[in-house]
Formats: structure tokens, sequence, C-alpha cells
């Protein structure tokens, strides 16, 4: 093939082709992983409501619906059903309160309003301090466990705020903010309970400075 001389025009033509072949091959990139993104997020918040929700056979994702809990705040509500029956929901909460910034979670709550479970899908917590939210608040020993908490008795506290619940050891703050999320995720699943028509309020926390045995 005879090369084309380097004139101006060849080159502007060259470099043309170049940036379009490029252009092309990057937008079928970036379509194929957008695809492949979107598909990894569904299977991660098909995962996580497995996990905090009782059995299941319906598809909580695809029935999902949103509920305001605040000014300018709402959740996503995933509900799960067992053939006809409804036997509980996922909730994907928040709070804006983390000593490091947003934390967000899962909760599960059954068809008695009782938490079911709960995983931690976010958040940039102390290593070894407020990261500890993952598993402390399930862990059945002291008064750590918040499992089975019936909330229709009312918001989860800490101890240190007059409730029954542990704080994570020197992460108060991180404690606080990750049982506002709870107690909001089930604001959101209260508030479309077709039998009493319940609407709350979240009960907020004000942020404090970070003293975490305060």
């Amino acid at each position: 093939m005879k090369k084309l001389p380097s004139t101006l025009p060849n080159i502007f033509l060259s470099l043309t082709v170049i940036c379009l072949t490029a252009g092309v091959a990057l937008s079928a990139a970036n379509k194929y992983t957008e695809n492949a993104i979107a598909a990894s997020k569904v299977a991660v918040f098909q995962n996580a409501i497995r996990q905090v929700t009782p059995e299941f056979d319906n598809n909580p994702v695809a029935e999902k619906y949103r509920i305001a809990v605040s000014e300018g705040d709402s959740l996503t509500v995933f509900p799960a059903k067992k053939g006809d029956k409804f036997v509980g929901s996922a909730v994907e909460s928040f709070s804006k309160n983390g000593f490091s910034g947003v934390i967000r979670i899962m909760a599960g709550f059954d068809a008695e309003g009782k938490l079911f479970n709960y995983t931690v899908l976010e958040h940039n917590e102390t290593p070894g301090l407020g990261s500890k939210m993952e598993n402390w608040f399930r862990e059945d020993k002291n008064q750590q466990t918040i499992i089975g908490y019936d909330m229709k008795q009312g918001v989860i506290k800490l101890v240190k705020d007059g409730g029954s619940i542990d704080a994570i050891t020197a992460a108060t703050i991180s404690s606080r903010a990750f049982i506002e999320a709870i107690n909001m995720a089930y604001t959101a699943y209260s508030a479309n309970d077709a039998t009493t028509g319940a609407t709350t309020t979240t009960e907020k926390e004000s942020p404090q400075t970070e003293n975490n045995d305060k």
C-alpha cells in the first residue's frame, strides 16, 4: 500500500480517522460496561434484600416504591412476598451524620414490624471503631443487638440517649448515625402500612463533636 504524502490535508485526514475509530471503540466499551455496572448494582441489591428479609419468592426490586420520610428525603422500599403473602420489606436507608460522612444501609423488617436484619451498603467510618457497625448491632451479647427489635414499641435509642442499646465502644457518633438510619428505614416501612395507614416521623439526633465516649 502506497504511503500518503505527509501533507497537512493527509495528516488531518489520518487524525480524523483515528479519532473517529477511537470514539466508536470508546462508545462501544462504555455501552458494554454501563450494562454490566447496572446488572452488578441490581445483583448487589437483590443479595442485600435476601440478607435482611424473611424468605420470599417475588421480585422486590421490580415492585419497589419510594416513600418520603422528611422534607427533601425519600427512601426506597422493597416489598418481600411468599406466594400472595407479604412477609416483610427491605428499605434502603441512610444517615448524613456519620463521623466521616454518609452511612448507607439496607434494613429489613418482617410482617410484624420487627427488625429482621440489616447490612451496611456504604460508609467511611474509622476502621476498628465506627466500621464495627457492620456486625456490632447484631451480636447477641450485652445490650448490643437490635435484631428482633419490635419497632412498633418506638424508635431505637442508645443507652447514652436514654434507650437500651449499647453504642459501639469509642464510636458514639457513628452509632447514633447508624441507629438514625435504622429508625428512618422503619418510618418508610410503616408509612405504607395498608392495615393501619400509619405514618410516622423520624426522630432526628443532633450531630455532636466526635468524642466517642460521650
